[in-house]
């Protein structure tokens, strides 16, 4: 084995700043694995932080992603959970492994791989044992990466929080990595799905997945499309990953009491929405910061069970990151994924 890794750092905020560099293989200490990454999926978060450091004090030189599968072939004294070559995943936020998360109401919790915390853009990442989950057995390396942060957000939206049943209607908002994992989940429970897009072929794309609807947002007021598609019924579970003033359309195409999940800011952070359908209709209204560990582990069970196949729109090699970048600039359908 080599004494030297590669691994992706910047010194500073700015695409231009990341470079392929090399490091010291590091060594586990106490409770904690050493992972041989295989693969790493790219979130559209990463290319904020990356582009605009998301307000946050990045440990510089600094390794971006947070989402990660691959095989532990080392591991520190005490270690319990796992051993050399048990396949695992990353969890997005380490340390939260059930109920709530830590933080309050002036500091909300935002202790993140690949943001306040080093990522796993490297060859092999040093994590405390608690901080990976186990990979579900009927994925490879590439699909398991996409679950710990597109993945369980869907998850934990959809059903850890959302309780979802079969019979309910479900509306996602694009066709990116959280949209089309939020889609198989619903039609994994019996829930009927509706896809909003701007693209045509896409939509078509999303139907051979099991979408019911398609709807192109491009073509008039997508809110009429969803009254007469559910007869003004409304959509009892959507997926907002936009954000900004779509709330306010989200409000719109929501049923009585039923639950948007804001997932997005491709419109800024900054929501807002009309307050007379909020209060008559009296939804709930739910910020998704991804989920725990307990529910990760849920969700890998669940897609061993239902033979989930999360969609990958391309993999790059691990050296091109800055094509696979470009390509999350341009809208990928599904996920855009970094092997070795």
């Amino acid at each position: 084995m080599a004494d030297t890794m590669q691994r992706w750092t910047m010194s500073a905020i700015g695409r231009e700043n990341l470079k392929l560099t090399e490091s010291v293989i590091p060594q586990p200490g106490p409770g904690e694995v050493r992972v041989k990454v295989n693969a790493v999926a790219l979130n559209y978060r990463d290319k904020l932080v990356i582009e605009t450091g998301m307000g946050l004090n990045l440990p510089l030189p600094f390794t971006p992603a947070s989402d990660m599968a691959g095989v532990i072939d080392a591991t520190g004294a005490g270690t319990r959970r796992f051993r050399a070559g048990d396949r695992v995943i990353s969890t997005f936020t380490p340390g939260w492994i059930d109920g709530k998360p830590g933080g309050n109401a002036r500091t909300p919790p935002y202790t993140t791989l690949g943001g306040a915390l080093q990522g796993v853009l490297a060859e092999y990442v040093i994590l405390h044992e608690d901080w990976v989950s186990a990979a579900p057995v009927s994925l490879d390396d590439a699909q398991a990466s996409t679950l710990p942060c597109a993945g369980l957000t869907a998850w934990f939206a959809l059903v850890e929080r959302g309780h979802l049943r079969a019979g309910d209607s479900v509306l996602v908002q694009g066709t990116g990595g959280v949209a089309l994992l939020a889609l198989q989940i619903a039609k994994a429970h019996g829930a009927s799905v509706y896809v909003t897009s701007g693209s045509d072929e896409k939509l078509d794309r999303a139907k051979a997945l099991g979408a019911d609807y398609g709807i192109n947002r491009l073509n008039g007021d997508w809110v009429e499309s969803v009254y007469k598609l559910t007869r003004d019924r409304g959509i009892d579970h959507i997926i907002d990953t936009v954000g900004g003033s779509n709330l306010a359309n989200s409000i719109r195409a929501v049923a009585v009491h039923g639950i948007i999940s804001v997932i997005g800011v491709l419109d800024g952070v900054d929501i807002s929405g009309p307050g007379g359908p909020l209060l008559l209709k009296s939804p709930v209204i739910q910020g998704i910061g991804v989920g725990h560990r307990r529910a990760l582990e849920d969700l890998v069970r669940a897609v061993d069970t239902i033979g989930l196949k999360p969609v990958i729109d391309r993999q790059y090699r691990f050296d091109q990151l800055p094509e696979a970048l470009d390509h999350l600039d341009r809208g990928p359908f599904g996920k855009i994924v970094l092997t070795r």
